[in-house]
């Protein structure tokens, strides 16, 4: 079973910024699209911004289009999430996802908790 780890979560003030990260095994990783969702207390599951295996492809939700960015690192086989310019609607989980349809490959992280607030 594929393992996604997250960290890098935590507390900041409206306009701060950070950058969870996601760990995931190396063969999975490198073929694999990256995702950052997020759920929000009473809120369904969002897609925020995915990557595609060979970095090349990027797709954002429009609420965080300027303002996040979607990185990988298939040395470390690491997917990034650069957030800027946060604000207290940013608050949720952010959890990890690796996807590959060809091998029915569809895993998820626990999540890190992103708190927007003064």
């Amino acid at each position: 079973q594929v393992q996604l780890v997250e960290s890098g979560g935590g507390l900041v003030p409206p306009g701060g910024s950070l950058r969870p990260s996601c760990v995931a095994p190396g063969l999975t990783f490198r073929s694999s699209t990256m995702s950052w969702y997020r759920q929000a207390p009473g809120e369904e599951r969002e897609l925020v911004a995915s990557l595609s295996h060979d970095g090349g492809i990027t797709n954002y939700a429009d609420s965080v289009k300027g303002r996040f960015i979607i990185s990988r690192d298939n040395g470390k086989n690491t997917v990034y999430l650069q957030m800027n310019s946060l604000n207290p609607e940013d608050t949720a989980v952010y959890v990890c996802n690796a996807r590959r349809l060809a091998i029915k490959l569809n895993a998820w992280g626990q999540g890190t908790q992103v708190t927007v607030s003064a």
